[in-house]
């Protein structure tokens, strides 16, 4: 299908950005790499009068070191974060997440805020951003405030970006020498997950001192299995003690029941793949 007339805005920064979104309200529409907007305007599910394009910001793409964080910006594409230096060494979680999303021509195109902001339950970068405690840089009218990962994904589509916002960065706190695994269960190759699971660990003496568990696809947002993480604390990385934890991954979800598999097909998979990614991230 043909999308709906709309008018077409290309700014140069932020500000010009903004002032547009603020002008215009309701009736404009972000597009970041347009991977997301794009299908939902060829469809007419939605109409904007306008549509505000972030690509000509070159102030929102890149990643840098600032100390105990790497910072990605919102407009820097799938490809270039997967294959950053120091998104590898201090964020292994996202690199291995971003290995599995779409295909190559999507990640060259798609925008890793982009996709964040889309917060489809579905997507694949919202369970490792949540398990490294990621923070979100919004910038509004009154300036930029600073958005914790657990209180960034409000609903299904839904996020704590104002209708007058726009994100901005992405802070992803340093985790060196963890290990690192994203276990994706789908049916054809390069689709929506069914359900995956983000692990990172952090082992001291031979045991488990931390992990960090995210889960895809188990509900209206990204899900920390905190009763995995919990179990996890302490434990030899064993076949066993991973397993026992790992069937913990479903308490506390809400997975939906489509054509893919029912939920409590959904609540299987979770502990299947909690172990299988809790275990690769251990290096057992």
């Amino acid at each position: 299908m043909i999308p709906a007339p709309f008018d077409y805005l290309a700014p140069t920064t932020v500000e010009e950005a903004l002032a547009a979104l603020t002008e215009h309200g309701d009736e404009a529409k972000i597009m970041a790499g347009g991977q997301s907007l794009l299908p939902v305007l060829r469809m007419r599910l939605n109409a904007p009068e306008l549509v505000i394009d972030l690509r000509r910001i070159e102030g929102l793409r890149g990643v840098r070191d600032d100390g105990d964080s790497i910072v990605v910006g919102a407009m820097t594409p799938h490809s270039v974060v997967g294959s950053h230096p120091l998104v590898a060494q201090y964020a292994g979680l996202v690199t291995k997440a971003v290995e599995h999303l779409a295909d190559a021509q999507i990640r060259h195109r798609g925008t890793f805020g982009g996709a964040l902001a889309h917060a489809d339950p579905a997507g694949d970068l919202g369970a490792p951003t949540l398990a490294l405690g990621a923070e979100f840089v919004v910038a509004g009218p009154g300036g930029t405030r600073t958005v914790q990962a657990e209180d960034f994904f409000l609903g299904l589509f839904e996020t704590a970006i104002g209708e007058d916002e726009i994100l901005t960065e992405v802070r992803l706190p340093k985790h060196p020498g963890w290990g690192a695994r994203y276990e994706k269960f789908v049916r054809v190759a390069h689709q929506w997950p069914i359900v995956a699971v983000a692990a990172t660990v952090r082992l001291e003496g031979g045991v488990i001192a931390e992990a960090r568990v995210g889960l895809t696809n188990m509900g209206s947002t990204p899900l920390r299995a905190r009763a995995v993480e919990d179990a996890l604390a302490g434990q030899p990385p064993t076949e066993d003690a991973v397993r026992v934890a790992a069937q913990l991954a479903a308490e506390g979800t809400d997975p939906p029941s489509d054509l893919n598999g029912e939920a409590d097909y959904r609540r299987h998979l979770a502990g299947v793949l909690t172990r299988r990614a809790v275990l690769a991230a251990a290096g057992a």
